[in-house]
């Protein structure tokens, strides 16, 4: 448990006691308490159909979101890890409802009972999982659906009113492209709480890249162009920490690739190239094609079901590769993934939000106590909250990872303005790329302790040296100085580590 964390324990303790006369804000603050030692909440959303479930699915790899025809996820739907699969119905009122567990091809059937889609406040999916051991995932709705109510299901989880905490500790956002609708919920789930920051815990990804430019072989490279245009559009640069191209269906498919599906693929990659490519051109002459003799003898139903699976793209880059040397499943799934995109999105949610787990824990802590201390709630001792505030504004002013977090949204965004010779490193020593003593310094991350140290106390000494430079804008120094600090602590930590 870190230093901060034990702080905002404290408080909420605190809290609880001050507000004990206030029964539901008690309780409010107590669930709270409780999410501090539960793993962390990362919310999947987007417009409908910009492929959350599946995006979820090769998260977890396995196929337990359905991903069917339609606006599949009407229900705030949760995936938590579990012993053996279970799922459970949480309605507006009433006592929560066990749900028969079923999965097909499609993922998990959520079969509800006597209660409406539009009445259900929530479905909690137990699933065991290796990757739900650290995350607890949250796939919404999508915004501007078609129907208003189920739109508000994920504006009210991600941006509630000011007296109700947001249940997600994290959002990775889906979009197919920059739309005007996707700006304005970014800015409207932004706040100004506890870090002052508006993207500490948003990453935006385009997703279903493999359709950019119609699901050419170079789909991912066009996809990958395009999010760097978006990482330096000021549009974006202030409302989430980066953009990343990912063809969720082909990491889905990748990560659950079946025998079957290998066997069939290396059928039609044996068949001649040119024949192929012709009836990869559509869906319409894959599914119709009959003048390739190893398609033909594909069944019309297993065609579509590999269309669903791949996509016209996957089936180009599986059969590229096949034709290249993967001769077994296990190695054209490993392919397929890495073209996918999701090891990079896997590594950047590993360093912006599994590392600072504790960190934005919380953050969303002294948000919900913030909250409270704002809505004036009567009755609680008037001297008891002042001191609560003031403990409150003691930890959001002074804890350290408050301020990288503060100084990262304002370098982003260009709020603030280094030298371009100081603005990369500084926002990587801040932890930008990650919170590691190797990833600040960037370093391997098996770097020998002594390396580290080396490295640290040199980096300290420069920006040190940057902090006195008398031509240096006060704003400048406050970053300079704050880079140190990050610095020192490094230095503490593998100092700590040797002995």
């Amino acid at each position: 448990m870190t230093a901060l964390t034990s702080s905002v324990r404290h408080v909420l303790r605190r809290a609880i006691e001050v507000y004990s006369g206030a029964p539901s804000v008690a309780e409010t603050l107590r669930d709270q308490l409780d999410r501090l030692d539960e793993p962390l909440r990362v919310a999947i959303a987007g417009k409908v159909k910009a492929g959350k479930s599946t995006l979820l699915n090769g998260l977890v790899g396995e196929l337990v979101a359905p991903t069917d025809a339609g606006e599949c996820t009407k229900v705030v739907t949760w995936y938590r890890d579990g012993l053996t699969p279970r799922v459970v119905s949480y309605p507006d009122s009433g006592p929560p409802e066990p749900l028969p567990v079923h999965r097909d091809a499609h993922g998990l059937t959520l079969r509800l009972r006597d209660v409406p889609a539009d009445r259900l406040r929530r479905i909690v999916v137990d699933w065991p999982s290796q990757y739900l051991r650290n995350v607890t995932l949250i796939d919404t709705p999508g915004i501007a659906s078609t129907s208003e109510g189920v739109s508000r299901r994920t504006v009210n989880l991600l941006t509630p009113d000011e007296d109700t905490p947001a249940e997600a500790d994290a959002v990775v956002y889906l979009m197919r492209h920059l739309h005007v609708a996707d700006a304005e919920f970014l800015e409207s789930f932004r706040d100004q709480g506890v870090a002052r920051a508006s993207a500490v815990n948003t990453i935006a990804v385009i997703s279903r890249a493999d359709e950019v430019g119609g699901g050419r072989i170079d789909a991912m490279l066009s996809a990958r162009r395009i999010a760097r245009r978006y990482r330096a559009s000021p549009a974006l640069r202030g409302l989430c920490q980066t953009v990343l191209p990912v063809a969720g269906l082909l990491a889905a498919t990748g990560r659950t690739l079946a025998r079957r599906e290998f066997d069939t693929l290396a059928a039609l990659a044996a068949a001649p190239r040119t024949d192929m490519d012709a009836a990869l051109l559509s869906t319409h002459r894959f599914l119709r094609s009959e003048r390739v003799p190893a398609l033909s003898e594909v069944p019309a139903d297993f065609r579509h079901a590999l269309l669903d699976r791949f996509g016209l793209y996957g089936l180009r880059l599986a059969t590229m590769h096949i034709r290249q040397g993967c001769t077994d499943a296990t190695a054209l799934s490993a392919e397929l993934v890495r073209g996918s995109g999701l090891r990079e999105l896997q590594a950047v949610l590993r360093a912006h939000f599994t590392q600072r787990r504790d960190l934005l824990k919380a953050r969303t802590g002294l948000l919900a106590v913030e909250r409270v201390l704002r809505s004036g709630v009567p009755g609680a001792d008037e001297n008891a909250v002042h001191a609560l505030a003031a403990e409150v504004e003691r930890i959001s002013s002074g804890a350290h990872e408050f301020v990288e977090l503060r100084l990262l949204s304002q370098l982003r965004c260009g709020e603030l303005v280094l030298p371009d010779a100081d603005a990369v490193p500084a926002q990587r020593l801040l932890g930008g790329e990650g919170v590691t003593a190797a990833a600040r310094l960037a370093l391997p991350q098996d770097a020998p302790a002594d390396a580290v140290r080396a490295e640290a106390l040199a980096q300290l000494v420069r920006w040190r040296q940057r902090a006195e430079d008398p031509f240096a804008g006060q704003s400048q120094v406050r970053v300079y100085r704050a880079v140190a600090r990050s610095c020192e602590g490094v230095v503490a930590t593998t100092s700590s580590a040797a002995r």
